[in-house]
């Protein structure tokens, strides 16, 4: 198999016309450039330049490969250059995950900014509902990186981002209205707007309902935080629901839990050492859990 150097060498020839001139532009001695001709011609078996009195120029067979040998230059030029730009984090892709709840108060800002700022840089986005089933699509090398709650299955590399409160909205006119505080011992009885199974949402409320003494009673189920929150809006029933999943000027009535309960917002690795991953993982970090609901 020809080598990229005896190429370069048999190119650098043609262009200067004479093997002097072709290993002064390569920076190589004359004997280093033959012995390249030399090797490319054993392996093409029949020779490529005809030497001449003052300079060299290219036998029939020299002439009908030198454009592919150029090409074949180019190409591993085009192949050098692309690494350094995927290593430098200025081209390439990257595929996010990211807890659905969370895609427009925490992912969105950073991807406006990488969408204006590396326009050559691909966002490929995929939603979860399940902090386990970003960690199982980053072990299966399926995403480059997972943004949302921290899952107890990922042995990877963590950043924390920050943490969210959960929150109860409250139906209006139901007589938890006024509080100021939802204990779990208040939704005892109470109809719940609670989550499908495929949410991890709700084994972690149960648990914790269970904890304290209480069984969460679901009137309905929904996959999505945001729309359990707005059910209970609408007054289905009561709906615990993280702070990141709340509408914009979301016109609800939201009450604090008592004791609070909160979970670490992370980002999730699969590729540490990759600069474009790096970059990306900074610039959320940076930017943290942005403007907090109280």
């Amino acid at each position: 198999m020809p080598t990229l150097r005896a190429l370069e060498c048999f190119v650098a020839v043609v262009d200067a016309g004479s093997v002097t001139a072709g290993a002064a532009q390569l920076h190589l001695s004359q004997p280093a450039l033959s012995h390249q001709l030399a090797s490319l011609e054993t392996e093409i078996g029949t020779p490529l330049l005809e030497r001449l009195p003052r300079g060299v120029r290219p036998t029939p067979t020299g002439r009908a490969l030198l454009d592919d040998a150029r090409a074949t230059l180019s190409a591993a030029d085009r192949i050098v250059q692309t690494g350094r730009a995927l290593a430098e984090g200025r081209q390439g892709r990257l595929r996010l995950a990211c807890a659905e709840s969370m895609t427009v108060p925490l992912l969105a800002p950073t991807l406006r900014k990488w969408t204006r700022k590396y326009p050559h840089i691909g966002l490929d986005l995929t939603e979860f509902t399940s902090a386990d089933a970003m960690a199982d699509a980053l072990s299966n090398g399926d995403i480059d990186l997972a943004v949302g709650p921290a899952s107890t299955q990922f042995t990877g590399v963590t950043h924390e981002i920050g943490t969210e409160d959960v929150v109860a909205v409250i139906p209006e006119g139901l007589d938890l209205a006024d509080k100021p505080a939802i204990r779990w011992t208040d939704l005892a009885g109470r109809p719940i707007v609670h989550y499908h199974p495929s949410n991890g949402l709700r084994g972690w409320f149960d648990s914790v309902a269970t904890a304290h003494g209480v069984e969460l009673d679901a009137v309905t189920r929904t996959r999505n935080a945001t729309t359990a929150a707005q059910l209970a809006h609408a007054g289905l029933g009561i709906a615990l629901v993280p702070t990141t999943a709340l509408p914009a000027r979301f016109a609800g009535i939201v009450t604090p839990l008592r004791p609070p309960l909160q979970r670490s917002v992370v980002v999730m690795v699969g590729t540490q050492t990759d600069a474009l991953t790096r970059r990306f993982v900074d610039d959320l970090v940076a930017r943290g859990m942005g403007a907090r609901r109280s």
